[in-house]
């Protein structure tokens, strides 16, 4: 099993900045890509960003391309998510999750683990 932990969530204003990061712990050998989904309330899940762990290709959501970047750090299993110029339609529990193949598309259920959520709340 792999466990996931997110941080930096949090309340900020419009066109504000937040760094989230996610921590692996446990069979992280068999993480080939991690990503970053978010759920506002009423809504379904929706791909954010992934990054595979071997070649770092990167894949964003069009509503995100150029505010946010994802990046990862193999030594310490660590994936971030720099949140920059950001809206109140950005506001969302912010979930990370990995997978045991590389990233081939950005349905929720191609996933096999799950962090617990970080909250992001952009006023306006």
């Amino acid at each position: 099993q792999v466990q996931l932990v997110e941080s930096g969530g949090g309340l900020v204003q419009a066109g504000g900045s937040l760094r989230l990061s996610c921590a692996a712990s446990g069979r992280t050998f068999t993480v080939y890509a991690m990503g970053w989904f978010r759920q506002a309330p009423g809504k379904e899940r929706e791909f954010v960003a992934a990054v595979n762990w071997v070649g770092g290709s990167t894949y964003y959501a069009d509503s995100v391309k150029g505010r946010f970047t994802i990046s990862r750090d193999n030594a310490k299993n660590t994936v971030y998510l720099q949140m920059n110029s950001l809206k109140p339609d950005d506001t969302a529990v912010y979930f990370c999750a990995a997978r045991r193949t590389i990233v081939t598309g950005r349905a929720p259920n191609e996933y096999d683990y799950w962090g617990r959520g970080t909250q992001v709340t952009v006023s306006s």
